[in-house]
């Protein structure tokens, strides 16, 4: 096989090692820096697919996610010399209350690999930390979020406090998980809604007019 298809199964089976030594043999290859990104991500995009319908466990997921973190600590620096975030910046987040990041994790190993320069804050971001870093790095999309109808409420909470801050017309919002719907994303105010990784990207792309 070649090393795409050893790359994506390695993250797949959560292979921190494999993913490594191929990752390496990939870039002595000359092999685009993108290019493995996005061959890394096709591998944690199946392992969350294989989860969805019952096929993975949630520990498979938590290796293959741990896996293509390998990809993008080895990777990711030599992007920043080659137009990494070419298409836009994304600031994202799961809101207060929620330490799920599965799910976020794939959004943003999508949006890097297809070119997006992208924050992430992680898990239980509070509503002024979310306003906080709006306001210092000036992104062009704001990403939300909550994956437990408990914690999905938090999210007109940092609506309000975009709002308050005078930054709401300064930044796109996308929100996201498992309990959200498109009517409750247009409810909060909120400008997309993505309904899995690739959705989240089709609709981004749109906000910021880009292919």
């Amino acid at each position: 096989m070649s090393w795409e298809e050893d790359l994506g199964r390695a993250v797949l089976e959560g292979d921190e090692i494999s993913t490594v030594r191929i990752a390496g043999e990939a870039l002595e290859a000359k092999a685009n820096p993108q290019d493995i990104l996005q061959r890394g991500a096709e591998g944690i995009i199946e392992a969350g697919r294989l989860w969805q319908q019952g096929d993975y466990f949630l520990p498979d997921v938590i290796l293959a996610a741990e896996a293509y973190r390998e990809v993008m600590d080895r990777v990711a620096p030599l992007l920043e010399g080659d137009g990494a975030g070419g298409k836009g910046s994304v600031l994202i987040g799961s809101v207060e209350g929620d330490a799920h990041e599965i799910g976020k994790n794939i959004v943003v190993a999508i949006l890097r690999s297809s070119g997006y320069r992208v924050v992430d804050l992680g898990v239980d971001v509070r509503a002024a930390d979310f306003v906080e870093k709006v306001q210092e790095l000036r992104p062009q999309i704001l990403g939300l979020g909550a994956y437990m109808t408990t914690t999905m409420r938090r999210m007109p909470e940092v609506m309000d406090a975009l709002q308050t801050a005078g930054l709401r017309d300064k930044v796109k919002v996308m929100v996201g998980g498992a309990p959200l719907t498109a009517e409750y994303a247009e409810s909060i105010g909120a400008d997309g809604y993505g309904a899995d990784a690739y959705d989240a990207l089709a609709v981004i792309n749109r906000l910021l007019g880009v292919a």
